[in-house]
C-alpha cells in the first residue's frame, strides 16, 4: 500500500520555500516591479541611461513634467505681459482700434459733441492724448460736427418742441457744446418767439378743458416757463390764450 502523506509534506514543503523564496525577492528587488505601469506612464518621455532602471529615473522624470508644465505656463505669461516695445506698440494699436470702434458705433446712433466722444472714449484703455488724437481726427473727418448738432438741437427743441432761447440754450450746454458757437446759433434762430409762445400757449389752453382762468394762468406760466420762454413772453402768450377761449382778461392774474 502506498503512503502519499511524505510527498505532501514534501510538495508543502517545497510551495512554502517558493513562496518564502517569492517575499524574500520581493523584499530585496526595488520597487520598480510594483510601480512600473505608474512609472511607465509617467516616465514615458524620459530616456533611461545605464543601468539604473525606470526606479533610478523617478525622481528626474517627475521634476521633468513639472518643468514643462512651468514652462508652458511661462510663455502664456509672457505672451499676455509682453514688455517688449513690440509688445506695447502691438497692445496701444489693438486698445486705440477698439476705442475708434466703440465712438464709430455711438456716432451711429445720434451725434455727439466733442465733450461727448470724449467722456465715451474715457470709458477706454487708450490714454488721454490719443483721446484727442482720435477726436482731432474724427473732426476732420466730419464725425463729429459741432456745427451741425447745434443745428439739430434748434430744430428739434425749438421747431419741434417749441422750446425757447433759454431752453435750446439749456440743451446746448449740457450736450457739451461750446459756449461762442451757443451764441452764434441762437442769434440765427427766427425772431418769432412771441408767435411761437402764443402758439402753444393757445394749443394748450384747448387740453385744460372747463378749469377756471387762474388755474390755467397758473398752469400754463409754469409750462411755458419750464420751455425757456421769458416772463415778459410768458404773459403775453398766457393773456392770447386765455383770449382765445373766450376767458375774461379782467379774472387773469400775472406773475
Amino acid at each position: 500500500m502506498v503512503h502519499f502523506e511524505p510527498a505532501d509534506e514534501v510538495a508543502s514543503l517545497s510551495a512554502a520555500r517558493r513562496k518564502s523564496a517569492a517575499r524574500g525577492t520581493a523584499a530585496t528587488r526595488p520597487v520598480e516591479l510594483e510601480t512600473a505601469p505608474i512609472a511607465d506612464e509617467q516616465l514615458a518621455p524620459v530616456t533611461y541611461l545605464g543601468d539604473g532602471g525606470p526606479a533610478a529615473s523617478s525622481g528626474p522624470a517627475v521634476d521633468s513634467g513639472a518643468g514643462a508644465g512651468a514652462g508652458a505656463d511661462a510663455g502664456v505669461g509672457a505672451d499676455d505681459g509682453d514688455d517688449t516695445p513690440e509688445g506695447v506698440a502691438s497692445r496701444a494699436a489693438a486698445d486705440r482700434e477698439h476705442a475708434e470702434g466703440v465712438l464709430r458705433q455711438r456716432l451711429r446712433g445720434r451725434s455727439l459733441s466733442a465733450a461727448e466722444a470724449r467722456t465715451v472714449l474715457g470709458g477706454t484703455e487708450v490714454a488721454e492724448h490719443e483721446i484727442e488724437e482720435i477726436i482731432e481726427r474724427f473732426i476732420e473727418l466730419s464725425y463729429i460736427d459741432e456745427g451741425r448738432l447745434a443745428d439739430q438741437i434748434v430744430h428739434s427743441h425749438h421747431e419741434r418742441k417749441g422750446l425757447g432761447r433759454s431752453g435750446v440754450q439749456a440743451e446746448m450746454r449740457r450736450r457739451g457744446l461750446d459756449q461762442d458757437l451757443i451764441l452764434e446759433k441762437l442769434d440765427e434762430m427766427p425772431d418769432d418767439e412771441t408767435e411761437r409762445a402764443i402758439e402753444i400757449a393757445v394749443k394748450r389752453v384747448g387740453q385744460l378743458g372747463r378749469l377756471d382762468d387762474q388755474t390755467i394762468d397758473r398752469r400754463l406760466n409754469a409750462f411755458l416757463m419750464r420751455k425757456g420762454y421769458s416772463s415778459s413772453i410768458v404773459r403775453v402768450a398766457v393773456k392770447a390764450a386765455l383770449a382765445s377761449r373766450g376767458g375774461s382778461p379782467s379774472r387773469v392774474r400775472f406773475q
